[in-house]
């Protein structure tokens, strides 16, 4: 019944959610890697880049994502969404209450997961990525728990997981901190350490040595391996300029309830109703850094706090009798809930207009009409839409910032779209004959008033401004 609504929860969280800009690359990748049989390793949808080597990191998950729309179109997106927030939803209420031994708690747990996930559910690779990180925590929490077997299980974990998403770094990390506190083994006060058996020990270290080797079961060997460091050391600009890589605001509601949750957990340690243990605290410590570092890494924090959380609940909530089960009612519920989720689940109509909204399509249904040729620039979060929907025309960038920061393309665009630098200058170099861009953009307030350009396309969501071919001196002669 609880799983139930949880599918609720997921599917009325996701049915707006049709709206994530890089979705569509990540689609047309999928495509390609699906059509092709091939998995590129350079760019091939801009023209700024020349063709520059690329990791593709996620080929595994949009390969997934292309095919969930190739059975379904929009709707079988959608339908993938809700099916795997589900599943992700469901594996944090499994996890939760195996680790903290009590099922009505652990639904506590799965909505702790919930609130943070909310930062990132979207039709993206992260999704599968995040739900392999629970599945890392409970195979961990059922080998030290129940059977050093479950280890087995982390081989080829890692081995999908590389080629699924970059949070498989972050896997390792957390398997790092599970062996670093299995050496200690103290109390003190409320935060208390167990040392794990030696053979228990011997057999997780065998396990992660396997899964490291397990990361190069992929198609780039080892820079994807390190891809996931390279983004955090080399890519400054992309950190600092997009939205969801920027700091936690504490004032946010998201930031609210990351302190409501850590003020809970550490008073029922002060009042000396649970303990801490050492690996949790380390844990708690790192997803609060990430979560504060980014905002997107949110989600991580609701990952790895969840189940530390309810296991510190679990005392003070009466435990799950399956013998006081009333077998109509959670039927009743369960019907309710697969009815509420039939209803809730967007229409085709209704995922048209959410693309519409956050997409230039009447744009490129302009451009393709008027047939304009010639170099294109186009918005950072545009780019991702015009590579699936208009692939005869290269973008100028797009939201692979890994590949236009390592060409240098991702400062000259921030410096342009910014007013920092001389407009033509930019515009010139590429030979653009036409811009697509955003009313809210400082150059649609620029591009007006420059003499080479004009206004030939506006909605509420894009302009488009077409370069006007220079009159020579002769022709006005003749003209006159």
């Amino acid at each position: 019944m609880l799983a139930g609504l949880l599918l609720v929860l997921a599917t009325l969280t996701v049915g707006s959610r049709f709206d994530d800009p890089d979705m569509w690359w990540h689609l047309k990748m999928g495509e390609i890697v699906f059509t092709t049989h091939t998995i590129p390793v350079t760019d091939i949808f801009s023209y700024t880049t020349n063709h520059h080597s690329w990791i593709p990191h996620e080929w595994l998950s949009q390969t997934i994502i292309f095919l969930a729309y190739k059975l379904g179109g929009y709707s079988g997106m959608m339908l993938w969404l809700c099916l795997t927030t589900t599943v992700l939803f469901i594996a944090g209420y499994v996890l939760c209450s195996l680790y903290s031994g009590n099922a009505k708690v652990g639904f506590v747990g799965a909505l702790v997961v919930f609130v943070f996930a909310t930062v990132g559910v979207s039709i993206r690779p992260q999704l599968i990525g995040y739900l392999l990180l629970i599945v890392e925590l409970l195979l961990i929490h059922l080998g030290r728990s129940r059977s050093p077997r479950w280890f087995w299980c982390l081989p080829p974990l890692f081995a999908l997981w590389v080629n699924c998403h970059g949070s498989f770094f972050l896997g390792l990390v957390v398997a790092g901190v599970f062996l670093f506190s299995s050496f200690f083994q103290f109390r003190m006060g409320s935060l208390v350490s167990e040392c794990w058996s030696p053979a228990l020990r011997k057999t997780f270290i065998i396990a992660m040595v396997l899964s490291v080797a397990a990361l190069f079961l992929n198609p780039v060997g080892l820079k994807l391996v390190l891809y996931p460091l390279d983004t955090l050391i080399h890519q400054p600009i992309g950190l600092s300029a997009v939205q969801e890589w920027q700091p936690l605001k504490l004032s946010s509601a998201r930031g609210i309830l990351l302190m409501a949750v850590l003020a809970c957990s550490f008073m029922l340690v002060i009042a000396r109703k649970s303990e801490l243990h050492f690996d949790e605290l380390i844990l708690l410590a790192m997803g609060i850094w990430l979560a504060g570092s980014h905002d997107r890494m949110l989600f991580v924090f609701g990952i790895l706090a969840a189940p530390i959380f309810s296991r510190m609940l679990s005392t003070s909530w009466e435990g799950y009798n399956a013998a006081s089960d009333r077998v109509l009612p959670n039927a009743v519920m369960i019907g309710l809930a697969l009815l509420v989720v039939f209803w809730a689940f967007p229409s085709k109509q209704n995922l048209a207009r959410q693309a519409e909204a956050n997409s230039p399509v009447k744009a490129v249904e302009f451009i393709k009409a008027r047939n304009l040729q010639g170099p294109m620039l186009n918005d950072y979060g545009d780019g991702g839409y015009l590579i699936w929907a208009m692939p005869e025309h290269p973008v100028f960038i797009d939201g692979r910032g890994d590949v236009f920061e390592w060409t240098g393309v991702l400062e000259e665009f921030g410096q342009w779209a910014t007013l920092q630098a001389d407009p033509n200058k930019l515009l010139d170099k590429y030979g653009i004959q036409f811009c697509l861009i955003t009313p809210e953009s400082p150059m649609a307030h620029v591009l007006p008033l420059m003499p080479d350009w004009k206004l030939a396309y506006a909605d509420k969501g894009s302009v488009v401004f077409v370069r006007v071919p220079a009159v020579s001196p002769s022709k006005s002669v003749r003209a006159l």
